[in-house]
């Protein structure tokens, strides 16, 4: 049997780590695009999602480029709009990592809709923001605006919780620091983050109607004008 050098061993092992890992970077590198691409159509069913639409992967890039318009705050932070009202990004950390979500409003900031996930919350816990019956519990009359002010949508324990409010959701049973990573969440990404957006937004739909309002006794006028 033909015995090998140590010398021998220590530089065939090396040659093939190092062969081994230009394969795998190279492989990496060329599966890259495809990775983002499937990313970016993830977050764009996401999005979709809270306005109602549910497409599938292959449709889903299409449908955002016909249905979302994006817009970016001066402080460089991106939002959506779409025909009835606008879709605000979330981000917070829960228990063991980072959570997030999308909440979607009408003109008036009432909630359409709202889809959530997380990196690494504790399954059946933490992890059922994720789930549909979590985010259907924010489009059941919810609204951001108390008396002409922000007020964030919050997570109450159900005993303690008002079922007649429009600011409060069910909490997660057993996930109490992803409910208050929740809750940290929503206000400072609704009073903070986006607070001018949506007062600027909610300026101008008002305004939008005065002037329609406006342009009636015009039309009103010129009616009076032709039948004399």
């Amino acid at each position: 049997m033909k015995k090998f050098s140590n010398t021998y061993i220590f530089i065939y092992s090396t040659i093939l780590v190092a062969v081994v890992a230009v394969v795998l970077a190279v492989v990496a590198m060329s599966l890259k695009p495809r990775q983002e691409a499937n990313l970016l159509t993830e977050k764009h069913q996401m999005i979709l999602s809270t306005i109602g639409d549910r497409p599938e992967a292959a449709e889903a890039d299409a449908l955002y480029a016909e249905r979302i318009t994006e817009q970016t705050t001066e402080a460089g932070d991106t939002y959506y709009l779409y025909d009835n009202g606008s879709i605000f990004r979330l981000d917070g950390n829960g228990l063991w990592g980072k959570i997030w979500g999308y909440i979607a409003f009408d003109k008036e900031f009432n909630v359409v809709g709202a889809v959530f996930d997380h990196a690494s919350e504790t399954p059946g816990l933490g992890a059922e923001i994720a789930t549909d019956w979590f985010a259907a519990q924010f489009k059941d009359n919810k609204t951001i605006i108390d008396n002409g002010q922000i007020r964030p949508i919050q997570l109450v324990k159900k005993a303690n919780r008002d079922a007649s409010s429009r600011y409060e959701v069910d909490a997660i049973t057993g996930g109490t620091m992803t409910s208050n990573g929740m809750n940290d969440m929503l206000t400072q990404c609704l009073t903070e983050k986006y607070a001018d957006v949506i007062n600027q937004l909610r300026n101008e739909a008002p305004a939008a109607e005065s002037v329609e309002d406006a342009a009636q006794p015009e039309e009103a006028d010129a009616n009076v004008e032709a039948n004399n």
